[in-house]
């Protein structure tokens, strides 16, 4: 990943949109730290890819113990 400086992403922000659109990701410093990362967009999903997603989601879960609630799990991480 390349980095840039604050100052020189503000001059060329145009240049590394386009190069992120492209697929690059790019680092922005400030005072010599990683602040953010420009990458490239992730195309939109169709409705149908989408509920694809979720029932692939859905297939991977566990149902709960008879008898245990998502509030008692809730209430366990709190203790």
């Amino acid at each position: 990943m390349r980095t840039v400086g604050l100052f020189e992403a503000k001059q060329k922000l145009s240049e590394l949109v386009e190069r992120a659109s492209e697929g690059e990701q790019i680092g922005i410093t400030r005072r010599g730290k990683l602040a953010a990362v420009i990458v490239p967009a992730r195309p939109e999903l169709s409705m149908e890819e989408a509920f694809a997603q979720i029932d692939r989601i859905r297939s991977k879960v566990k149902p709960l113990p008879k008898g245990v609630t998502i509030k008692d799990l809730i209430e366990e991480g709190r203790r």
